[in-house]
């Protein structure tokens, strides 16, 4: 038990993790061992529970520690460069391809490839990504020799993935391919024991240096921290404290510089925009509105689809891609409605 708990400890100063609340002790608690394989593993939970830092810890304990990590944020490239980014080309292999160009596979050699955000893929992508986890190989866009592929796989999304199986937007043999080993980080509302923690963590990362060792937060904001539900989980708290590190004054933090609604505010549920007198003109008032009749539209769109996000997007007649923006846009995770 001494020796898992100081692995755990290796991974989580490796990967900068921060926290001892149960449930994320116990959602990490085979890292160390999933890192001595070599096989894939999918990572899941909300939009900013740290998927990216776990993949990291997985990386950095693991014998291809001395070899890059390389993220790829699947969701934020469109279709027709992610085959490219991935794989590379050929000069010529299609328009603007003036040059040859290493893809991230060939990048990641001997290391750990990172795919964020891997339900954005499409069905084309998928296919190749597959072949390259069953045969290590891969060929680059335009290019008729094949490549081998010593990288490690790791996959993390927000999405509930089984139900985009079954709606056929994602392949169900690329889907056992990614999940030999899983990781599920709870949101931080389940884990509320590491929020004052973390909020040390991060007035330490990003306070100046010379006021890093006196700056506190009041009781009151101690007290909203740990009410608020955090939707946008520990990123969410960590943009709370770089806001009120900027805003307070005489090193004290309050509620207000928070930029979080208040414990007691019958507003809990929405973040708070701080309006200016000479700010509050019909246009900026308009969008308000519109914002509000955008996130409850979301909220009930996502509660009639049960979460499933390609429904979703074909009752509102609107792209998948399109939708997913804006469920990022207001942090509404489609897995809370499943």
């Amino acid at each position: 038990m001494e020796s898992l708990i100081e692995r755990l400890r290796d991974a989580q100063a490796l990967a900068k993790l921060v926290g001892e609340a149960p449930a994320f002790l116990k959602a990490i608690r085979h890292v160390p061992d999933v890192a001595n394989s070599d096989a894939t593993v999918l990572i899941t939970g909300e939009t900013g529970t740290g998927k990216e830092m776990v993949a990291r810890a997985i990386h950095y304990l693991s014998p291809r520690a001395g070899s890059p990590f390389v993220p790829v944020h699947c969701g934020s490239l469109p279709d027709t460069l992610l085959e490219s980014e991935l794989f590379g080309h050929e000069r010529g292999a299609f328009t603007d391809a003036h040059a040859q160009r290493r893809g991230l596979i060939a990048q990641a050699e001997m290391g750990t490839l990172f795919l964020d955000e891997v339900e954005a893929m499409s069905l084309k992508a998928q296919v190749a990504l597959l072949r390259v986890l069953q045969d290590k190989k891969f060929r680059a866009l335009g290019s008729s020799h094949e490549q081998h592929a010593d990288i490690r796989v790791v996959a993390a999304t927000n999405a509930p993935l089984k139900q985009l199986v079954q709606a056929g937007t994602f392949r169900v043999d690329l889907y056992y391919r990614l999940c030999v080993f899983s990781v599920h980080l709870p949101p931080l509302r389940e884990r509320k024991g590491d929020i004052i923690t973390l909020t040390g963590h991060f007035l330490k990362k990003h306070a100046p240096r010379e006021a890093g060792s006196e700056l506190q937060l009041t009781s009151e904001a101690h007290e909203t921290l740990l009410a608020y539900d955090w939707p946008g989980n520990v990123r969410e708290l960590e943009s709370a404290i770089i806001r009120g590190i900027h805003l307070s004054r005489a090193n004290l933090i309050e509620v207000k510089d928070l930029g979080i609604p208040s414990a007691m505010g019958s507003q809990q549920n929405l973040p708070i925009t701080i309006v200016s007198t000479e700010e509050c003109s019909f246009k900026a008032m308009k969008q308000r509105m519109i914002e509000t009749f955008e996130r409850e539209y979301l909220h009930r769109l996502m509660s009639e689809h049960q979460g499933n996000v390609s429904h979703a997007a074909v009752a509102a007649g609107k792209e998948r891609r399109e939708l997913g923006k804006l469920l990022k846009k207001y942090r509404i995770d489609p897995g809370l409605f499943s």
